[in-house]
């Protein structure tokens, strides 16, 4: 891996932040993202340690072409955000937390929350760059311990990899890992 541009950097911070705000708003609960690290990988990052949702993304240029990228987060906290988008109180969100069979209720709410990730997502490149992009959801899947999303995506190709803390509500902080193409310089 290697140290991303200053620009994409940004970008990427502008991406994750733009994520979280739309999604604290919706939610009506905190969502915080911090400590961002951004690095050109050549390869998908994995999630560790337990099953993550990944919110899949669809770049798509002027040109026709499309793109793919994804943003990653533990299944626990996927989970919080569909329930507070479903407005669950906070105790039956720390009850579904530990839900690894969801129910069509769920899934439903985390292809919502999906479809706010990719919107959010448009937004912050609209707002960062004047290229001709889209960003949509292409929907959530789940992913297993230390497995690679699943995303068109030839291995050796460069991806932005961005790491950042984030915590949602009271709960643990956690890792949130964007994957985005490299989609040029903001002008």
């Amino acid at each position: 891996m290697t140290t991303c541009t200053e620009q994409q950097s940004q970008l990427s911070e502008e991406i994750l932040a733009r994520i979280s705000s739309d999604l604290s708003m919706i939610t009506d609960r905190e969502f915080q993202v911090e400590g961002m690290q951004c690095e050109l990988a050549e390869e998908r990052a994995a999630g560790k340690d337990k099953i993550h949702i990944s919110f899949k993304l669809g770049f798509r240029h002027e040109s026709g072409e499309v793109q793919h990228g994804c943003v990653l987060m533990p299944l626990a906290d996927a989970i919080s955000l569909a329930c507070f988008l479903m407005m669950m109180p906070d105790d039956g969100v720390k009850q579904k937390r530990a839900v690894t069979d969801l129910d069509e209720s769920l899934k439903d709410a985390l292809i919502e929350v999906s479809n706010f990730v990719g919107g959010a997502t448009d937004a912050a490149l609209r707002e960062a760059i004047g290229m001709g992009i889209k960003v949509r959801s292409e929907g959530c899947q789940g992913v297993r311990p230390d497995v690679r999303p699943a995303f068109i995506y030839d291995e050796g190709q460069e991806l932005l990899v961005t790491r950042a803390k984030a915590r949602i509500h009271e709960f643990e902080e956690f890792e949130m890992v964007a994957m985005i193409p490299p989609l040029g310089e903001p002008q």
